[in-house]
């Protein structure tokens, strides 16, 4: 009998601290790898470029052989820029938000050439896992690509985003609480078989964050620690094999809103809502969460964005069909009219839900 080989990478270069960009380069070199195609998202290359690319291109051994500033996730647009990046490319770096780094881990996926991350923003765990979103045939899909070879994180350029990714960063680690209640769930109904090492690292993965005390949500080590959370999690979904250590029912809303509304928003905010929600729903650990969205000021920040509870409850009853080969509490009807009954009648809900 055959069986097939699942291999596990996780990433060569870990750099996470303060004003380490300066550093790349000597990062880079230090892995054996001399020639690089530099990917910058919008507006990034302006921001961080030139610290960058002199980092890179001061090494008498390391050269950048072409660079693009590229925000561009159409697969059909992808495609031709893959192959037509030099042929002795020997990695692939990403800078910037979700969309460029997705962009840069799939042409990397394409040419079978190592990836480095470098995030500009933490708003979510896809610039340490393998996963990326793409448009395909006018929709945004989940694809696999490939795993960082290298993730290197400035906690200044961090602590300068946007209050919104660093809350949309919190809600999408504090996910894996339900995600992994899900998973085993769906063992215990004998559809899927959990890993119980990639959901022991899931776990740690939360809860070094949610039980770490702060004054903050922008403070240094804060937000080292998320992003070391959110590294973990990329990490535990590659041990898997799967997504399922990371994204449950709570993912399937976050989901279903991108298709439901014109204009979402950023996937941690939304998939962070729908945690607390389905904490409820599973009756697992929900004054943590509770606690933990409050204490950091996440549900505050959601309060002012006009989020309706109509649209939740429509991408409750829609998130089955998103993986309907998945056994999420959402799966069951019984849930799913808890869930709606919960976003009418929970005092925390009824407050940031329109």
């Amino acid at each position: 009998m055959s069986t097939s080989v699942h291999r596990i990478e996780i990433p060569t270069i870990m750099e996470v601290d303060s004003n380490i960009l300066e550093n790349v380069g000597s990062y880079i070199l230090r892995a054996g790898i001399k020639k690089v195609v530099v990917f910058f998202g919008d507006g990034i290359r302006e921001l961080f470029g030139e610290k960058i690319l002199h980092s890179i291109n001061s090494k008498s051994q390391l050269s950048t052989l072409e660079t693009y500033d590229y925000d561009d996730i159409r697969i059909e647009n992808l495609m031709p820029i893959a192959f037509s990046i030099p042929s002795n490319a020997e990695a692939i770096i990403g800078v910037g938000g979700g969309k460029v780094l997705d962009a840069a881990k799939y042409i990397a996926f394409l040419r079978n050439l190592p990836f480095i991350s470098i995030p500009t923003s933490t708003s979510n765990d896809g610039f340490s896992s393998s996963g990326c979103s793409l448009i395909i045939n006018g929709r945004r899909t989940s694809v696999h690509a490939v795993m960082p070879f290298g993730i290197i994180v400035d906690i200044a350029v961090i602590q300068n985003a946007p209050m919104k990714f660093i809350y949309s960063g919190l809600g999408d680690i504090v996910s894996k609480i339900t995600a992994v209640f899900d998973w085993y769930y769906e063992e215990n109904n004998k559809a899927a078989r959990v890993n119980d090492f990639a959901a022991m690292l899931a776990k740690k993965s939360v809860n070094s964050i949610v039980r770490m005390p702060y004054t903050q949500v922008t403070e240094e080590f804060f937000l080292k620690e998320m992003v070391d959370s959110l590294t973990m999690s990329g990490i535990a979904m590659q041990i898997a094999d799967n997504s399922a250590p990371a994204s449950g029912s709570e993912h399937l809303i976050s989901h279903a809103l991108d298709k439901i509304l014109e204009k979402p928003q950023l996937h941690g905010i939304q998939v962070g809502i729908a945690t607390y929600l389905m904490s409820l729903v599973q009756q697992h650990r929900y004054e943590r969460i509770e606690k933990f969205l409050s204490d950091t000021g996440f549900f505050n920040y959601v309060e002012g964005l006009q989020m309706r509870a109509d649209d939740f409850e429509k991408a409750i009853d829609l998130a089955p069909t998103i993986k309907p080969n998945r056994y999420t509490y959402l799966h069951v009807e019984e849930n799913r009219i808890k869930a709606k009954e919960l976003l009418r009648n929970n005092e925390i809900l009824k407050r940031i839900l329109k």
